[in-house]
């Protein structure tokens, strides 16, 4: 095995072989029979759920006559008992260097201090695209008359948005040069006097066409019926406005006609009322606002969503407490010929140690990142065949009241 990279402070496991990259740009990896696969167990209930979820991956792996050998690899508090740091160079340089990993939750504290470790493994390596399955298991108690509606994708961008990180705090010299700076472009009258934070929201054309991409090439291989951009952009409108634009552009202009079917009015018809060519997606949009409505009442209406960061964050948790909460919600992290896996749910680190975290959102995840290691794409991951009917037999106003 050739490294390029002297580890310090962690082992590769001499058993394993590291997987490769065949094409980076059509998402090809080559997966030897026992794979490195960096793992983080994470903070809180992270040391609960995260060994539990590997040992439970472990077997699945050898039910197919596999293995996957484990390449421990710490952040968080383990990271700063380690190496005295969040996020050290060996963990960033291990799931860089073999290009699938999961980890468990890592808690972000609020107010002053580092930003989210999460938030800054995504765009140091360039984890563009935040996958949610979400979809009810049997069982849990959800406070929906009929959590089995919901079977939803969510693909939310990863690195940019209010999560870039460029902002100024208040009473500093930096946030008064931008305040100042921007009464000088015509916004004189639009901040209040007195101390003030000051942030930036980016939305690029790269960014959103390429997470507006991996969704449609996602509803079209697991044949889905919708690609929802959901947005902001009547308030927004250079911003999130602009990210509806381009993923439009994406529609219409990468894919055939009979393939997918932008729908630009959208956001001002019913869907029964779209004129969609016979199993064609169909990409329209949806104000954020109004979405977490339909979520709830016309839940089996949607089927993949994408939209930019801070409407991911909110909607897959919302679509998340549909079915039960985040303790059983999968989640994973896709970029170019990568994934890092990761649970939707937080570390609560007052329940660490007691024996009382689900691992099951940890396990559902690694099973996303077992999925895109056999078929190098992140499959459907409904634990059942989808319920739901084809469009044309869906009722306009079916729905699920709290």
């Amino acid at each position: 095995m050739i490294m390029s990279y002297d580890f310090d402070k962690v082992e590769v496991p001499a058993e394993g072989e590291p997987i490769t990259v065949v094409d980076e740009d059509a998402d090809e990896l080559d997966i030897p029979e026992t794979p490195i696969v960096p793992i983080i167990h994470g903070d809180g209930i992270g040391k609960d759920v995260g060994p539990a979820a590997q040992k439970v991956l472990t077997a699945a792996a050898e039910a197919t006559g596999r293995d996957i050998a484990w390449m421990r690899v710490y952040a968080g508090e383990s990271g700063r008992e380690r190496y005295d740091e969040n996020l050290p160079a060996d963990t960033v340089e291990a799931i860089d260097q073999f290009r699938v990993a999961i980890k468990g939750p890592l808690t972000t504290p609020v107010g002053a201090g580092f930003r989210s470790l999460n938030v800054a493994l995504r765009q140091t390596l360039d984890f563009y695209a935040n996958v949610r399955p979400t979809y009810y298991l049997d069982g849990v108690p959800s406070p929906m008359k009929s959590p089995e509606e919901m079977d939803m994708v969510t693909f939310r961008e990863n690195t940019e948005d209010v999560y870039a990180g460029i902002e100024w705090e208040e009473g500093t010299d930096d946030v008064e040069e931008v305040r100042e700076f921007v009464e000088e472009m015509g916004f004189d009258d639009t901040m209040h006097e007195g101390p003030i934070g000051i942030g930036v929201k980016p939305i690029s054309e790269k960014g959103s066409k390429r997470l507006v991409r991996k969704a449609i090439d996602y509803a079209i291989e697991h044949d889905r019926d919708t690609v929802t951009l959901v947005h902001k952009g009547n308030i927004m409108k250079f911003t999130e406005g602009q990210f509806a634009e381009w993923g439009m552009e994406v529609a219409e202009e990468e894919y055939d006609d009979e393939e997918v079917f932008a729908a630009p009015d959208s956001l001002w018809e019913e869907q029964d009322d779209i004129d969609v060519p016979e199993d064609a997606v169909m990409v329209e949009e949806r104000l954020a606002d109004a979405m977490l409505q339909w979520m709830q009442l016309r839940t089996d209406e949607f089927d993949v969503l994408a939209m930019p960061n801070l409407n991911g964050d909110y909607l897959s948790d919302a679509a998340g407490a549909q079915i039960g909460g985040l303790g059983i919600a999968p989640g994973a992290n896709f970029g170019d010929a990568r994934v890092l896996a990761e649970p939707v749910h937080g570390s609560a680190p007052k329940r660490a140690g007691q024996d009382m975290a689900n691992p099951t959102a940890m396990i559902l995840s690694g099973r996303l990142m077992f999925d895109y290691m056999a078929g190098t794409r992140p499959r459907t991951s409904s634990v059942t065949p989808s319920r739901r009917p084809s469009r044309a037999a869906r009722s306009p106003t079916t729905s699920s009241d709290r």
